[in-house]
């Protein structure tokens, strides 16, 4: 049996399944060496990376005191030294000044518009041991994977409900979504919807253009968590493991010729206000290299995973979720920012106000239930979702409260001529 057919079994472990994953889990000295590139990876020259973990490694949040919060509000432009006022302790009683300052800069850049889209999960298998994810390789779930006219009816229920712009993703298993598989997945979105988008397991810029080629507009990659010590710790198997491979995804898709990329850490994995520099500075860089290119962030927290309802971020409540996207927003003006629906109604209602721009709506993090949420239809045989979302309202619902609170809801601003 190779190796993808048994992760793909592996919803229903065997002795030798679990005997493996907890060795995993005791012994490091049994797991591949995360910073070591795998047969097949891409290998490219970029010092992107060694910039942001140093500056990261070398971030002493608690040395910044309030003078150097009100030094870094006053002045007119926010460098990397300010930024890391910001995001410290210190920051958190500015947090309305912030707050002030944030709404200024996104109403310079992005006048009053909420961007509007919504994922699309079309296959949940894993080959990866993630410990905090609820797709990992040995969790026992539903697994389902679409096929072209499972993906299509699904497409045509979401774009039926309004909506302009997908992001597809896929549990990361080249084994059962590889590339031709998301590549088809892209051509039927084309037919759809006027924006693309994938959050699926990095691949080599030869790839990332054939998926341009495709349709595919932009990718996102959660780095999850910048501390390659912590990383180890927590993505035990699978190429996921290979930490330099996946910083510097959003690099090889640039090269590939994607027109966006976004960014995020998982916020509650590690030290969140490293993992939020590093985050900002992975964009920061990159953007210097590739002016060209469009640029986002995200700032997911942990939420509980099926078999797992303990799961929860670690240290980062609202106000610090707050105070980072004011943080991003002050550094970095131009930079597009993503609140999704793990956060609730409340904060996402406020938040857009203020520093975001971009929010799901319409969501389902299952497999194949779109219909289900969408119309009220009984589905049977849908995979299991990836994580609980806390903000369930549809399309409708969503784009009402946005024009409601004063804002311009958009569905799509890019033109293909």
């Amino acid at each position: 049996m190779s190796e993808n057919q048994f992760f793909v079994d592996s919803d229903k472990l065997g002795e030798k399944a679990l005997e493996k994953k907890h060795r995993l889990e005791r012994e490091p000295s049994c797991r591949a060496n995360h910073m070591e590139y795998m047969e097949g990876m891409e290998q490219i020259s970029s010092d992107i990376m060694d910039k942001v973990i140093s500056e990261m490694k070398s971030y002493d949040y608690n040395k910044y005191s309030e003078d150097d919060v009100r030094r870094a509000l006053n002045k007119e432009t926010c460098g990397i030294e300010e930024f890391k006022a910001l995001l410290s302790p210190a920051a958190m009683p500015y947090l309305e000044k912030m707050a002030q300052r944030a709404k200024i800069e996104t109403s310079r850049h992005f006048g009053n518009t909420v961007y509007i889209f919504t994922p699309l999960y079309i296959a949940n298998y894993c080959e990866n041991y993630c410990v905090y994810c609820g797709f990992n390789c040995y969790n026992n779930i539903n697994r389902k994977r679409l096929n072209s006219e499972e993906i299509e009816k699904e497409m045509r229920v979401i774009a039926d409900s309004g909506i302009e712009e997908i992001l597809i993703l896929t549990g990361e298993s080249r084994g059962m979504s590889d590339v031709k598989y998301i590549g088809e997945a892209c051509r039927l979105a084309s037919k759809y919807f006027r924006n693309v988008g994938l959050e699926i397991y990095p691949v080599n810029s030869d790839e990332y253009r054939y998926l341009h080629e495709c349709g595919a507009d932009y990718v996102t990659v959660f780095q999850e968590t910048y501390d390659s010590d912590k990383y180890e710790t927590l993505h035990l198997l699978g190429h996921k493991r290979v930490f330099p491979y996946r910083f510097e995804a959003q690099e090889r898709a640039i090269m590939g010729g994607m027109r966006g990329v976004g960014f995020s850490a998982l916020l509650g994995l590690a030290d969140f206000r490293k993992d939020a520099l590093a985050s900002a500075l992975h964009v920061y860089y990159l953007q210097r290299k590739y002016p060209h290119v469009e640029y986002s962030l995200s700032c997911p927290r942990l939420r509980p995973i099926i078999n797992n309802d303990k799961i929860n971020p670690l240290d980062v409540g609202e106000r610090q979720l707050c105070q980072v996207l004011c943080a991003y927003r002050i550094f970095m003006p131009f930079v597009g920012i993503t609140v999704s629906s793990r956060e609730q109604k409340h904060f996402r209602d406020g938040i857009v106000k203020i520093a975001a721009t971009k929010v799901s709506a319409g969501v389902s993090t299952g497999i194949g239930d779109h219909e289900s949420k969408y119309e009220g239809k009984d589905i049977k045989e849908a995979g299991d979702e990836q994580f609980e979302i806390s903000d369930g309202r549809s399309f409708d619902e969503m784009y009402k409260d946005i024009s409601e609170e004063g804002l311009q809801p958009v569905l799509n601003d890019y033109v293909y001529v």
